[in-house]
């Protein structure tokens, strides 16, 4: 087995070694700068076989140049960006864009520990409602992930935003896949059995096959660990295997139901596609006040008042996000974990769009202080109590 690369190798005469990120499957993830791009972080990824089987190695190999060539061909801020594909000294590696920021498992262990509750029901829609479109491009481009857990999805100190990371065990699905219409097994992609035990789904942990609704499966579970603060195996009963979580949350019917059918054992009756949650969530009012009325939202710049319906009808042609906050994002001098507290906060009062509502106010007051920030945020709340309440939250 290759030896692990010692801090400040040079790779290529470019990359410089800072230090070990991680290791598994079949390769170590490095943390580097690129000395062609002033010192940038770049995550190298070596592929480094665990074995001496000469046709396990070579199927080790197709997997990771499979990953580069998925990587190369997905192009959406909210995964890492695919930078080169390169050997050094019979070294293989993947250059990626390294992305500055805490995990969801992180996250979620740090409110259980600060707070000690978990994470709200409009944080978990805004959650979905942001990584929903990231599955929706990947899966048009015939592209699975396998492998979503809290582990996997990363909040970055650059932007808002969830990010999907990991793509080491994605699998290209065929253009006919399982669906409602076909029990036929030669319609999913059938594979190594790979995944998370207690995030993957039974078809892809049990039997290797996968399909895009295996994604939303383990989508859902992230979601319900979310919201409970319990690891899986503490949400399924031992006995008959099935889910309870809902005993340890208080949420609207409808979200609750979506979550279910996410979660459902057999494929063919869990959603099939990420736009038809998108579609369900916004469909249905969710905010502050959970009524069977729109609820109205008010958002400064260029956007007009308008209700979920509205944003539905407006969005649902093109789910997959239009700004890309790499090449449009202004600079901001406020501290990233104060800007994720009044993102998290604000949805507690205004609902799933509090990122919209947070992202416009600073692209047209980049220069706010904190203290600043927090009165334009109230000044976006239509309800004078609740606008009282953010800005108690926010002054504690």
């Amino acid at each position: 087995m290759l030896a692990e690369i010692k801090p400040g190798t040079s790779i290529n005469s470019r990359y410089v070694i800072q230090k070990l990120l991680g290791q598994g499957g079949f390769g170590r993830t490095y943390l580097a700068t690129d000395t062609q791009r002033f010192g940038e972080p770049c995550v190298l990824k070596e592929f480094v076989p665990t074995t001496k089987r000469e046709n396990l190695i070579r199927k080790s190999r197709e997997l990771f140049e499979r990953e580069a060539k998925i990587l190369y061909q997905i192009n959406h801020a909210q995964i890492p960006r695919f930078l080169a594909w390169m050997t050094s000294e019979e070294r293989l590696f993947i250059v990626q864009e390294y992305i500055d920021g805490k995990t969801y498992s992180q996250l979620l262990y740090e409110r259980l520990s600060s707070r000690g509750e978990p994470f709200s029901e409009s944080e978990v829609i805004q959650w979905l409602l942001d990584l929903l479109p990231v599955l929706d491009h990947i899966h048009q481009q015939n592209i699975i992930h396998r492998d979503i857990s809290l582990d996997n999805v990363m909040l970055s100190y650059k932007q808002s935003k969830p990010v999907l990371i990991d793509f080491g065990v994605v699998k290209e699905k065929i253009t006919q896949i399982f669906s409602p219409e076909s029990n036929n097994a030669h319609h999913s992609v059938r594979s190594s059995m790979v995944g998370k035990i207690g995030y993957s789904p039974p078809e892809q942990i049990l039997l290797g096959y996968c399909y895009p609704c295996s994604d939303i499966y383990a989508l859902g579970v992230c979601a319900v660990v979310l919201l409970t603060g319990k690891m899986p195996d503490v949400l399924v009963d031992r006995q008959s295997l099935q889910w309870q979580w809902t005993s340890y949350v208080n949420i609207s019917s409808k979200f609750g139901k979506i979550l279910e059918k996410m979660l459902v054992e057999q494929p063919s009756q869990r959603y099939q596609s990420a736009k038809e949650i998108l579609h369900e969530l916004y469909s249905t009012p969710y905010g502050y006040e959970l009524t069977n009325e729109p609820t109205q939202l008010i958002v400064p710049g260029n956007f007009t008042p308008r209700t979920l319906r509205d944003n539905f009808r407006a969005e649902s042609a093109d789910v997959v996000p239009k700004d890309d906050f790499r090449a449009e994002s202004p600079i901001i001098s406020i501290d990233p974990e104060f800007l994720q507290r009044c993102r998290q906060e604000l949805t507690s009062f205004v609902g799933p769009f509090a990122s919209v509502i947070l992202e416009d106010t600073l692209a047209e007051f980049p220069d706010l202080t904190p203290e600043e920030l927090i009165e334009a945020l109230v000044a976006e709340i239509p309800h004078q109590q609740r606008a009282e309440e953010f800005r108690k939250r926010m002054q504690k």
